[in-house]
């Protein structure tokens, strides 16, 4: 049986869905790749800055709150102060980090990277991804060998695709990786009208 990986790459941090005042209706705030660090007496606050496109409203997702700087990992708070690209990118798609913002995470936009293959060859797929997002298994599958809902739903009821571990291919969501098996298609009778 082949092997293949396919590994996710963003091509953009998500949005945070929040309530815009200034719009008065809900939106998609873009991460800005920015910290906000402000001392108070001993302790620090730390934020990473979103935007509304809409009307440049700023809101600022907490990472820190009344923390002691000689508490944070050494080097952390230096991360913080440099606006650290990988460090913002890390918190802008943990969706941890986002719910008890009050903010909903929405879809990154991505590209699923890796050799496509046959329907009907048998080959073993493993999905990676570098951080924990909720993409539906079945529209990467989709989007990658370009075929419809029909046809992946009839994939799975004739049990050419299955999960390794049993989860069900119609609802599951990606996270950080999943396992799949093509099968051969099922053998058919090629006339069932010919005599045995």
């Amino acid at each position: 049986m082949r092997r293949v990986t396919w590994n996710l790459q963003y091509n953009t941090l998500p949005a945070a869905i929040r309530y815009c005042k200034k719009c008065g209706r809900k939106t998609e705030f873009t991460c800005s790749e920015q910290f906000r660090v402000n001392a108070q007496r001993k302790y620090l606050d730390i934020w990473l800055i979103y935007k509304c496109p809409h009307c440049d409203t700023t809101w600022n997702a907490a990472v820190y709150s009344r923390v002691s700087p000689q508490s944070l990992p050494p080097g952390l708070l230096d991360r913080f102060h440099c606006n650290d690209k990988a460090l913002a990118e890390q918190y802008a798609m943990d969706i941890a980090f986002l719910h008890p913002n009050g903010a909903e995470p929405g879809l990154p936009d991505y590209t699923v990277a890796g050799d496509s293959f046959a329907i009907g060859e048998e080959v073993e797929l493993e999905i990676k991804s570098a951080y924990s997002f909720p993409i539906k298994v079945s529209q990467l599958i989709r989007k990658k060998l370009v075929i419809s809902q029909k046809a992946y739903e009839k994939l799975i009821d004739e049990g050419t695709l299955i999960s390794v571990s049993g989860q069900d291919l119609r609802k599951c969501r990606l996270h950080k990786g999943i396992t799949l098996r093509f099968l051969q298609f099922p053998q058919v009778l090629i006339n069932p009208l010919q005599s045995v």
